[in-house]
């Protein structure tokens, strides 16, 4: 058997190309929207994908169930209570796929959605017990997943819940705890609020440190796990409906255009976001003015996702060489809206320094006498509200999560001097540059976020 788990650090998402070596035939669970990985790994094994298998309707990313169809002519399938725009296979409850030797068995556990299914994978028929689940978002290392993403669409978030308890206990927890399991998610997603760093576990492992797993019986099980589940992405319901229906296909090679200065301007003039995808530190010492800074090297799509609108084209700054990258980590939330990126960033600021400025970044020392000297000073903590709960917080501070910012920024004041500061400095940034160009006048960050302002105070005390 060919087993591979794919860990896209990046959205916290892993998908799986499972593959017979005896026959060549294989699939690939989840797969992400840029396949070239999945296509040539799967050649180069000498595999053939045949099915392409989507656990459920993601929302926290655009599957690439559609380019890999297209690339390899695979079928997509899903569970046979899902129903999308496209045609598809439908998956029954129980139902097998040999492959050859390996074979596959999905069994329907709803709960985080009404579709959602798990594939029991046997390295061999004949074996008395299976090599691994992949579980999907039904069970997580250390948490399960969140049953409130589609209250919006009809769904009860405590029916859901009710049903990922009997998930749980009826299809997954049955199984020998030998079982390996692997997710769709890990540490850092919006799609639990307590995944393990691991990858992998085994099923006696869950049973035994998984606090959801443990839960007693129903009603605290539908309690523990309703309760202080971060706020959503704003891209989230998006996503959710753009994988049930058809839509462009990404070409993953082709890099964004390029765009002159008049061509940028053109472009925001129409409505365009100007996304500059630097580093923080970077971006503070010289950007475009009316650029919001969403550095590639943190969970860029998932920010960008959060605070830049859904139906609006993007406009890239970019450093030379990061283009194609900085517009296919976005299409993998399906923002496909870019137009281009600015040709030749850096000689247009020094060409152009009437259209550029800096941005005020604050050490923690400077922070601790800012607060003391001006009176009417406003800290923002833009942290998941988790966070602040067990981190503690900068006294007189408001926290205003990412994915939030946009809804409740009337909640600020634009002419008091503001302070942004997240855990370590990138979300601060993010937070930052949308506040300035709001019409906020007086803002800068926190560099070295929370952590920082913790070793300052310390120093003090």
């Amino acid at each position: 058997m060919i087993f591979t788990q794919y860990y896209l650090d990046c959205l916290s998402q892993a998908s799986y190309l499972v593959g017979d070596e005896s026959t060549g035939r294989a699939v690939v669970v989840d797969p992400r929207r840029d396949v070239g990985e999945y296509v040539t790994d799967a050649a180069e094994a000498g595999l053939s994908i045949e099915l392409v298998v989507e656990t459920h309707f993601h929302a926290d990313f655009l599957s690439g169930h559609l380019e890999m169809a297209a690339a390899t002519g695979a079928e997509i399938g899903y569970s046979s209570v899902a129903s999308p725009e496209f045609d598809y296979r439908p998956l029954g409850d129980g139902e097998r796929l040999v492959l050859g030797e390996v074979v596959l068995e999905f069994r329907h556990t709803p709960g985080h959605t009404p579709e959602s299914l798990s594939i029991v994978v046997w390295e061999n028929a004949d074996d008395p017990e299976p090599y691994a689940v992949l579980t999907g978002d039904t069970l997580f290392i250390g948490d399960v997943g969140r049953p409130d993403l589609l209250v919006s669409c009809g769904h009860s978030r405590d029916e859901l819940a009710g049903c990922l308890y009997d998930s749980l206990h009826e299809r997954l927890m049955t199984l020998p705890d030998a079982t390996r399991v692997f997710p769709g998610h890990g540490a850092g997603s919006a799609c639990g609020k307590n995944l393990s760093t691991d990858t992998s576990s085994t099923i006696g492992e869950q049973r035994r440190s998984n606090y959801a797993v443990k839960a007693p019986d129903r009603e605290t099980f539908i309690g523990l796990i309703t309760e202080g589940q971060p706020t959503a992405p704003a891209y989230f319901p998006y996503d959710a409906v753009l994988n049930q229906s058809e839509h462009g296909l990404l070409d993953e090679e082709q890099p964004p255009g390029d765009l002159s200065l008049d061509d940028v301007d053109r472009a925001v003039a129409g409505g365009a976001v100007l996304v500059d995808v630097r580093d923080p530190e970077d971006f503070a010492r010289g950007h475009l003015l009316g650029a919001i800074n969403v550095g590639l090297n943190g969970r860029y799509a998932e920010f960008a996702g959060s605070v830049v609108p859904v139906d609006v084209d993007i406009v890239l700054f970019a450093d030379p060489g990061t283009e194609l990258e900085a517009k296919n980590r976005l299409a993998r939330i399906g923002f496909d809206r870019v137009v281009g990126c600015l040709v030749d960033p850096y000689q247009v600021m020094t060409q152009h320094p009437e259209r550029t400025s800096t941005a005020s970044r604050l050490t923690a020392d400077v922070l601790v006498d800012r607060i003391v000297d001006v009176d009417d000073l406003q800290v923002v903590d833009v942290r998941a509200v988790m966070e602040c709960g067990t981190g503690g917080v900068i006294p007189g501070s408001v926290n205003l999560p990412v994915s939030m910012v946009r809804e409740r920024m009337g909640e600020l004041s634009p002419e008091r001097p503001t302070v942004v500061y997240c855990a370590g400095g990138y979300r601060s940034s993010v937070v930052a540059s949308m506040l300035r160009c709001e019409g906020f006048g007086d803002v800068s960050d926190l560099v070295g976020g929370f952590g920082a302002w913790e070793s300052s105070v310390e120093k003090v005390v």
